[in-house]
């Protein structure tokens, strides 16, 4: 025998009105996406042929050296010349107080720090390399090291001290090469004792001497005070070596 089953009648509203002809459904409403984007704004729309046609009007920037043609390079100056190092210059410099019973003082004459960095940055690293992390503290004696030479040069010269502080911190950076030096030897040199003492004072005096020529050189009257101005630099490179001895 067979089951039968009762269907509901099917209402079909009309297309004018959905309302109209189902009066059980009287708030039945079209259903809508979520998100209709407005075609009014300008940057939600995009038309392909609109676009084309924009591309192809014409470039989207035509700034200096584009639109008038190409730029030529070969005029520019060196990106180092630009940021004022001179390797050739600095190496001279360096190459000067290898010698320091003949320190050439002309090449001296244009004061640089370009080279005094590349050296602090050397001896930073060889005693990083030691164990001993001083980046800050010797920073910090290099430019307490060059005020005082500074001030005790003008002080001994009086008026006729010529001596400027940039000068002063390019001599004292680059005569700290012996220094640099002894701190590379003393990473396979035992450390202390009478032996490391000894070394790090034949590398005191060298680096005492060098500054001491250079700025008895470059500087007017400075021949009379040589004594005292090697003082001043013993005293400055016997602390850079202390911190390597210890």
């Amino acid at each position: 025998m067979e089951k039968e089953f009762k269907i509901p009648p099917v209402s079909f509203a009309s297309a004018g009105n959905p309302s109209i002809g189902d009066p059980n459904n009287q708030q039945r409403r079209v259903p809508r996406p979520p998100f209709q984007p407005n075609s009014g704004i300008p940057f939600m729309s995009f038309d392909i042929g609109s676009a084309a046609v924009s591309t192809s009007s014409g470039p989207i920037y035509s700034g200096p050296g584009i639109g008038g043609g190409s730029v030529n390079f070969d005029d520019e100056e060196p990106l180092l010349d630009e940021l004022g190092i001179h390797p050739d210059q600095i190496w001279s410099k360096i190459r000067s107080v290898l010698n320091p019973f003949r320190v050439n003082h002309t090449v001296h004459k244009d004061a640089d720090l370009s080279g005094p960095i590349l050296l602090y940055m050397a001896f930073c690293l060889f005693q990083l390399l030691a164990g001993k992390i001083q980046f800050g503290v010797i920073l910090g004696w290099i430019v307490v090291s060059s005020i005082l030479l500074y001030v005790v040069f003008n002080m001994l010269a009086g008026r006729t001290g010529n001596l400027d502080l940039h000068t002063c911190t390019s001599v004292v950076g680059y005569s700290m090469l012996p220094v640099v030096i002894f701190s590379a030897l003393s990473l396979f040199l035992p450390q202390g004792g009478f032996l490391g003492i000894s070394i790090a004072a034949v590398f005191v005096l060298w680096a005492t001497r060098a500054s001491t020529g250079l700025v008895v050189s470059l500087t007017d009257g400075g021949d009379e005070h040589r004594g005292l101005i090697a003082y001043a630099c013993f005293l400055i490179y016997t602390l850079f070596s202390l911190l390597v001895i210890f």
